[in-house]
């Protein structure tokens, strides 16, 4: 089988299916570190708090989509959650605990419980390392700096023509990611995704007669840096507002619920600027306040360490000073429809990750896109494999 794509997704098929003796070839636009995974930094959601529930959580993500999420999809995610934290681990990533052992639950937007882990505030990082090392230790085939060009059914099986190469496959996982870095530099704004989120895998999916759902529907990531010039775009991890820290508009006012659904907390800021209560940056871009002050340093020190070094690296001190923050274009919560196996309407082709579309509905929750990554990249490589081998 031949898997497109090095994220979090991409990663997880490949490991699952050659550890389940499948003859694996995995290619990637650029190296394997070239991807949006590894740049996620809140954390990844399941549901492990006492009262929570894998249900509970499906609900979460039903309630935050406005009831346009799949929500076979949604249960098949959360179902798994446990158990994929369980499989990270196995690999070797060190979520953050209480000193009592117990994992460190943040309580994230739109969330009714605690239910984010993380791993400071590089869990993206954490995880796609982790599972970069067990891919890389396996016997399966890496092609880096290989897009994928042309895909074409041929008797049976599938031919991709990936950089210079020429792949025969009797299964392909798609797991390239989504085009809002593109859409960003068409729309001439700013975004927190890699250069290489430039969507094109899914055009070819679509010219090939795949269903795709909501492909409209792209998301803003609330917390874009605003200020200093060098933080801009960076995506400032929406644990700060799970720590403590709320929006503010020019007077010192809060205008909306700072733990609240991605959109919602997006458009309320669009919102305020509109109506003359944002502030400008020295630059002359929209914003508003994000006070970081309110955090404590025990928190901010285990869950942000990252983010601190980052501003006090540009010579602003989050724990002693307000950052300025506006919507960044982040993530495309729809793509190719897939089912509960990952399955896309394409025979032998399945998708995972943010080329997918479904689990979140019109709008997804912080700490599900990872959670969505090693849930149906386990589930992609799982069925592809038993499906190549049949």
């Amino acid at each position: 089988m031949l898997v497109i794509g090095s994220g979090a997704s991409g990663l997880a098929a490949a490991v699952s299916a050659e550890g389940a003796g499948g003859r694996v070839a995995l290619a990637t636009k650029g190296s394997l570190q070239a991807n949006n995974s590894s740049k996620a930094q809140g954390g990844i959601q399941a549901s492990f708090g006492a009262g929570d529930s894998p249900e509970q959580h499906a609900e979460d993500v039903w309630r935050s989509s406005h009831e346009t999420a799949d929500r076979r999809l949604a249960e098949a995610l959360t179902g798994d959650g446990p158990g994929a934290i369980h499989w990270l681990e196995e690999l070797g990533v060190e979520f953050t605990r209480e000193e009592d052992g117990s994992y460190r639950l943040a309580r994230c937007g739109g969330a009714s419980a605690k239910r984010l882990l993380q791993v400071g505030d590089r869990t993206g990082h954490a995880i796609t390392k982790a599972l970069r090392e067990a891919w890389e230790a396996s016997s399966g085939t890496s092609l880096t700096n290989a897009p994928l060009h042309e895909l074409t059914q041929v008797n049976g099986h599938w031919r991709a023509r990936v950089g210079e190469r020429q792949v025969e496959a009797a299964t392909v996982v798609l797991a390239a990611g989504g085009r809002c870095y593109a859409e960003a530099e068409r729309r001439n704004e700013l975004s927190t995704n890699h250069p290489n989120a430039t969507g094109e895998v899914t055009t070819l999916a679509l010219d090939l007669g795949a269903e795709a759902r909501d492909l409209d529907a792209l998301q803003y990531h609330p917390n874009g840096g605003a200020w200093p010039p060098n933080m801009q775009g960076y995506s400032i991890p929406e644990t700060t507002r799970a720590y403590g820290a709320v929006l503010l508009n020019a007077h010192g006012e809060e205008f909306t619920d700072s733990l609240g659904p991605r959109d919602i907390v997006s458009q309320a800021i669009f919102d305020e600027v509109e109506a003359g209560r944002g502030v400008t940056t020295p630059d002359g871009r929209p914003a508003v306040c994000l006070d970081t002050t309110r955090i404590s340093e025990a928190d901010a020190e285990v869950s942000l360490p990252y983010m601190l070094r980052r501003y006090r690296g540009a010579g602003i001190d989050p724990l002693r000073q307000q950052i300025l923050t506006y919507p960044v274009l982040h993530y495309q919560n729809g793509g190719l429809v897939i089912d509960t196996d990952a399955r896309t309407t394409l025979d032998g082709v399945y998708a995972c990750g943010e080329i997918a579309g479904g689990a979140h509905g019109r709008n997804r929750m912080m700490g599900n896109s990872l959670l969505e990554c090693v849930v149906f990249g386990r589930r992609a490589g799982k069925a592809a494999r038993e499906q190549a081998s049949a």
